[in-house]
C-alpha cells in the first residue's frame, strides 16, 4: 500500500504555501520573532542592573563622574559629551538605513549602495569609540583607595573637585612587585601594579592638609559624595588595603565592582550585537554592488538587516538611559 502525500503545486518547499502572515513574508517573520526573543534577553539584563542599582542607590557610581573624557581632550572635564557623541553616530546610521531601505522599495540601486555604506561607517565609528571607552574605563584616571570592607574612598582638592592619588602621594622609593604565575603560584595573578603604593598615599594625605577625603556614599539630596573630616580620613586610611587604580570585573576605583560586572557585559553584549550589524550589513552592501537584488527583482534582504539595525539602536537608547541618565 503505497501513501500518498499531498503537495501545493503553486508554491515552493520555502514559501509556505504562498502565504504572507500578517501581510509580511516568512523572512520579516522570522526576523520579527529573533528581535522580540533577544529584546527580552536584553529586558533582562537591564532589569537586572536596574535592581541592583536602587539596592545600593546610596553609594552607586555618578555617572557623570565616571564617563568624563574626550578623546584629544586631555583634561577638559567633559562628562557625558563623548557618550552623547556616540549615541548620535548611531542613530543616525538608523536614519541612513532607513533612507537605504526606502531607495530600495524605488529600486535605486545607487542610493542603496551610498547609504548603506554611510550606515556601516556609522556602524563602525561607534564600535570604535566603545571600544576607546573601556579601555578609558579600564586604565582609569584618578584611582582611589580600598578598604577592608571592599568600599571605595577618593580624594579632593579644597574645591571639592576629585584628584588623582599620583598627584600628591610622596615619592618614597617602594621595591613592591607584581606578583605573576611564574614567580609564585601558578594559578594566581594581579592585575598591573597601581603608579604609587598605599604608603605612599597615606604620607602625601599627612603631608598635604588642604587634601580631603569623599566616601562612597551619595547625598540624596546634593547628589554628590560625601566629603569627611581629616580624623575620619586617616580612620579610613587605618582600614585601607590597597591602592586601586581603574576598573574591572574584581575592583573599581569609581565605586562598586558590581558597576564595572554589569557595564562590561551589557554593553559588550551590545557590542557584539553591533559588530555582528556590521558583518551582516557589509554581506548585504556588497550583494547590493554585483546587482543580487536587482536580479531578484526586490531589496527584501535590505529591509531584514534594516530591522536588526532598527533594533541595536533602540537598544542602546535604553543602555544610554540605564547607565549614563539614571
Amino acid at each position: 500500500m503505497e501513501a500518498t502525500i499531498a503537495s501545493d503545486s503553486t508554491g515552493t518547499s520555502w514559501s509556505g504555501g504562498n502565504n504572507n502572515p500578517l501581510g509580511s513574508s516568512y523572512g520579516k517573520m522570522m526576523m520579527w520573532f529573533f528581535i522580540l526573543s533577544d529584546a527580552l534577553t536584553f529586558s533582562g539584563f537591564l532589569g537586572a542592573y536596574g535592581l541592583m542599582r536602587f539596592k545600593f542607590i546610596e553609594s552607586w557610581p555618578i555617572a557623570d563622574e565616571v564617563f568624563t573624557h574626550f578623546p584629544f581632550l586631555h583634561g577638559v572635564h567633559a562628562p557625558m559629551y563623548y557618550v552623547a557623541l556616540m549615541t548620535f553616530v548611531l542613530i543616525f546610521s538608523s536614519v541612513t538605513m532607513v533612507l537605504a531601505v526606502d531607495a530600495g522599495h524605488q529600486m535605486k540601486k545607487g542610493k542603496v549602495t551610498f547609504y548603506m555604506l554611510l550606515t556601516i561607517i556609522g556602524g563602525f565609528i561607534f564600535l570604535g569609540s566603545q571600544a576607546w571607552e573601556w579601555k578609558t574605563f579600564i586604565t582609569g584616571n584618578y584611582g582611589a583607595v580600598q578598604l577592608e570592607d571592599g568600599k571605595i574612598v577618593q580624594f579632593v582638592d579644597g574645591s571639592g573637585h576629585q584628584i588623582s592619588v599620583e598627584s600628591f602621594a610622596s615619592n618614597t622609593p617602594s621595591e613592591r612587585v607584581q606578583h605573576k604565575k611564574e614567580n609564585g603560584l601558578w594559578f594566581v595573578s594581579e592585575a598591573s601594579l597601581p603608579p604609587v603604593t598605599l604608603q605612599q598615599v597615606k604620607e602625601g594625605f599627612a603631608n598635604n592638609p588642604d587634601i580631603s577625603m569623599r566616601t562612597e556614599l551619595i547625598n540624596l539630596e546634593t547628589k554628590e559624595k560625601t566629603i569627611v573630616s581629616r580624623e575620619e580620613a586617616n580612620k579610613f586610611l587605618d582600614k585601607a588595603t590597597r591602592v586601586v587604580q581603574g576598573a574591572n570585573l574584581t575592583e573599581n576605583e569609581y565605586g562598586k565592582t558590581l558597576f564595572a560586572d554589569f557595564f562590561f557585559f551589557i554593553t559588550g553584549f551590545h557590542g557584539f550585537h553591533v559588530f555582528s550589524g556590521i558583518l551582516i550589513n557589509i554581506i548585504i552592501f556588497f550583494n547590493v554592488i554585483i546587482g543580487t537584488y536587482e536580479r531578484r527583482g526586490h531589496y527584501e534582504m535590505v529591509e531584514k538587516v534594516g530591522l536588526y539595525w532598527h533594533f541595536v539602536d533602540l537598544v542602546w537608547v535604553f543602555v544610554f538611559t540605564f547607565f549614563y541618565l539614571i
